[in-house]
């Protein structure tokens, strides 16, 4: 008998440690599938920086200031992080670097939120692309070309991708979603919410996940 567990993953495409576990949850849902226990992965906004002005700020002096990292712990922490990213998700290049930045990401949720209508796999597809976009290729985030390319390259209508942007598409849709999941008591990303009653907290590892999802699987 096949269980299906519906996951929400609250997440950032800013966020390396959201690359990091969204690569343990599909290893962990790959070997379960096997087991008969599949998932529902939905995607929901989370801003890091709801602040963070179109300019952005660079990734140092960002760190620096929200968590009082010094310019070379940063540089350990990034030097982790690519090499967790690398475990999880096999082929994911992350570049991220002292002259990156970090950028307000509301416009890329938008997209999100619009891909999400067409399909999960849809919208799956530009999670990836946005990551790449970003920690790959370094791209300006707020810059609705590169959202719009980013579109392009999940296989998306670029020319439609372009018209959400331009309208202001999704806006309310984005902000609720977000101000719901806050409201729940998620304040840090990655959030792995199952059937809406379980958390799996942080960029886990494929193992972590598949025995939490097991038991969960089990109970539901």
């Amino acid at each position: 008998m096949t269980r299906t567990l519906h996951i929400d993953f609250v997440s950032d495409v800013v966020c390396p440690w959201c690359v990091v576990g969204l690569g343990g949850l599909e290893a962990a849902l790959a070997v379960l599938e096997g087991e008969g226990i599949t998932a529902e992965v939905h995607f929901r906004p989370f801003e890091l920086n709801p602040q963070m002005p179109p300019e952005g700020e660079n990734i140092v002096d960002h760190i620096g200031r929200k968590y009082g990292s010094t310019p070379e712990q940063s540089a350990k922490n990034r030097a982790m992080i690519t090499e967790r990213a690398a475990e999880a998700w096999p082929g994911f290049a992350m570049r991220m670097g002292p002259d990156s930045r970090i950028w307000n990401t509301f416009d890329s949720h938008r997209l999100l939120h619009w891909a999400g209508t067409l399909g999960r796999a849809e919208q799956r597809a530009l999670k990836a692309a946005l990551f790449v976009a970003h920690f790959t290729e370094g791209r300006r985030l707020t810059d609705a070309g590169v959202l719009a390319d980013a579109a392009a390259a999940a296989g998306l209508d670029r020319a439609r991708a372009v018209e959400v942007l331009a309208d202001d598409l999704y806006a309310a849709e984005v902000r609720a979603e977000a101000a719901l999941w806050l409201s729940r008591g998620i304040t840090g990303v990655p959030a792995v919410v199952v059937e809406g009653k379980w958390l799996i907290s942080g960029g886990q590892p494929a193992g972590v996940f598949e025995e939490a999802l097991r038991k969960m699987a089990s109970e539901h």
